[in-house]
């Protein structure tokens, strides 16, 4: 997967929105960031995820999902290794991370 594929699926939801934090792309809904691009390196991706999430997907799909190092990932915000993902995980995971942050 490349980052625009990856910044089309987030974008392809509902009222997200394109920001940036930190230097980087981020991605939007409600004012909260649900997934990030190009962090620690251009190669990475995050998404937002709850810890019983996180732990699913890297379950999963451990090539591609890994917890971020520190208290983020701890939390549940996940990277996302690009070269390796595949199409349906990463839209099953931003789907997740935007419904997290998504308003009720």
């Amino acid at each position: 997967m490349t980052a625009n594929e990856f910044r089309r699926m987030a974008l392809s939801l509902p009222d997200a929105i394109e920001a940036a934090h930190m230097g980087h792309p981020d991605f939007r809904v409600g004012g909260k960031i649900f997934a990030t691009l190009g962090y620690p390196g251009k190669s990475f991706a995050m998404v937002a995820l709850t810890p019983d999430q996180q732990e699913l997907f890297v379950r999963t799909e451990p090539r591609t999902f890994t917890p971020v190092p520190g208290g983020w990932g701890r939390k549940g915000s996940t990277h996302v290794l690009l070269r390796t993902a595949r199409n349906a995980a990463v839209r099953e995971a931003l789907d997740v991370a935007y419904h997290n942050r998504a308003p009720k």
